[in-house]
């Protein structure tokens, strides 16, 4: 079975992912800021002795028994938080299951944060297991909860259903005809983040931006995921669009496109964020139908094996920068050979 950042989903050519993210904390064990290290050792030893429980076949990872290189493949996967993979003073584990669509994070800012993934959009089906797995959990371990302010968390904007549902898009023709800012701010004034690909604070890389709830408090997990897939419908429907504006221009698309393309197939050597950018125009040449030399697994598999860890992972062996760039190039031609 294939994990699912390598599978395609619904509406991919403009939806990368859907993540369903829940924040919990067990009744009777204090949170982040007041744990001592016997505290959040005792945790991870809780987690670790009730995981057979929960099955779906999660298996029990200390992130102190992970080297670093497969933390950061994690990172690029968006399976982990760059803040959890990098921070080495706290007791952490993950509960991961081998497709690599369940991940939760124990000791990250809550005691727990269930992440449910799938790729292209899938609002409900991702929900919906996020909930079966929290239920099953919260059977073998009580959460802390408030009959006024709902599920407590560590950061009161999680309060209340403690549930984040993130869209991952690529919006390469919203940017390239000028509308993003636009739909940008109309997505901010509907109550959405919208932020970089790893979260708040980071930049958005080839056109990819992370959408997400703001408001967990008042509201029902249900009417929270039809409200964002509302608003993903209509992100979709403008970006479509703005593909057809693009498309008018046959020839300075085209031309764009296989540009792209020819870098990839030729070129010797090639950096990360080079790659990332055009990656994108490739991408939208194989939506349009105008590339026919590539397919959407093909670019999956790019997408993911030429990010810095997975490449290294890739090929076998830990690199420096610029032996990566020369070993980027030769695994983008051997995919594309494929």
């Amino acid at each position: 079975m294939l994990s699912w950042y390598l599978e395609s989903g619904k509406e991919n050519d403009v939806i990368i992912s859907t993540r369903v993210r829940i924040a919990r904390n067990i009744k009777g064990f204090p949170y982040k800021l007041k744990q001592s290290k016997e505290d959040e050792k005792a945790l991870l030893s809780k987690i670790k002795e009730i995981t057979p429980q929960i099955g779906y076949g999660l298996k029990f990872l200390e992130l102190k028994d992970i080297d670093d290189l497969t933390k950061m493949t994690l990172v690029e996967k968006h399976l982990i938080s760059p803040e959890f993979a990098m921070d080495d003073k706290r007791q952490t584990a993950i509960l991961l299951n081998d497709e690599e669509n369940i991940c939760i994070m124990i000791n990250e800012e809550d005691h727990i944060r269930l992440q449910v993934f799938s790729s292209g959009l899938a609002i409900e089906e991702a929900k919906n297991l996020a909930i079966e797995i929290e239920n099953k959990i919260g059977k073998l371990l009580p959460y802390d909860y408030s009959e006024k302010y709902g599920f407590i968390t560590s950061c009161p904007t999680n309060f209340g259903t403690g549930m984040r549902i993130s869209i991952m898009a690529q919006l390469t023709a919203l940017d390239k005809t000028g509308n993003i800012r636009k739909v940008l701010e109309v997505v901010q004034n509907l109550g959405m983040n919208i932020r970089g690909i790893y979260g708040e604070g980071s930049k958005t890389s080839a056109n990819i931006y992370q959408i997400s709830n703001k408001q967990t408090l008042g509201i029902s997990e249900e009417q929270l995921a039809k409200n964002i897939k509302q608003i993903t419908e209509k992100i979709i429907e403008q970006e479509r669009l703005a593909r057809k504006l693009l498309g008018k221009n046959e020839l300075e698309l085209e031309d764009k496109v296989y540009r792209a393309y020819g870098i990839l197939k030729y070129c010797r050597k090639i950096s990360s964020s080079e790659c990332e950018k055009i990656l994108a125009d490739v991408k939208l040449g194989t939506d349009f139908g105008i590339l026919n030399e590539l397919n959407d697994a093909k670019i999956k598999k790019m997408q993911l094996y030429t990010k810095p860890a997975n490449l290294q992972k890739f090929i076998g062996k830990k690199q420096d920068a610029y032996e990566r760039d020369i070993s980027r190039a030769n695994v983008i031609k051997q995919i594309i050979d494929e």
